[in-house]
């Protein structure tokens, strides 16, 4: 299960993290979002231990979607070594998710 980054959490958890990293940009009210969420989960259960998976609400956290320019939701960074690798605005499956872990962020 993806656990959820604020702000405050935000370098020390994901910037600063010896794994790879996945964030999922998301709010409440976004239909999109919602119905990734539970693909979200899936992602976070089968990387267990290799890909730390967090969601942030937007709403919630402002500054953080600010300094990444994020301006559509869902959005989905990967970071590694604090460094963006990929990300992937709207809609996205299980698969194009996992084959950006798995060449990208596990390579």
């Amino acid at each position: 299960m993806a656990e959820h980054v604020t702000d405050a959490a935000f370098e020390n958890l994901v910037l600063k993290s010896d794994m790879p990293v996945l964030v999922d940009f998301w709010a409440p009210w976004c239909r999109p979002c919602r119905a990734l969420g539970p693909v979200i989960d899936e992602i976070a259960n089968d990387y267990e231990g290799k890909v730390l998976v967090f969601k942030m609400n937007v709403d919630e956290n402002l500054a953080t979607p600010a300094k990444f320019a994020i301006r559509a939701i869902p959005t989905l960074i990967f970071f590694k070594n604090g460094e963006i690798l990929e990300q992937i605005t709207g809609d996205a499956n299980k698969t194009a998710i996992a084959d950006v872990l798995n060449k990208k962020a596990l390579a």
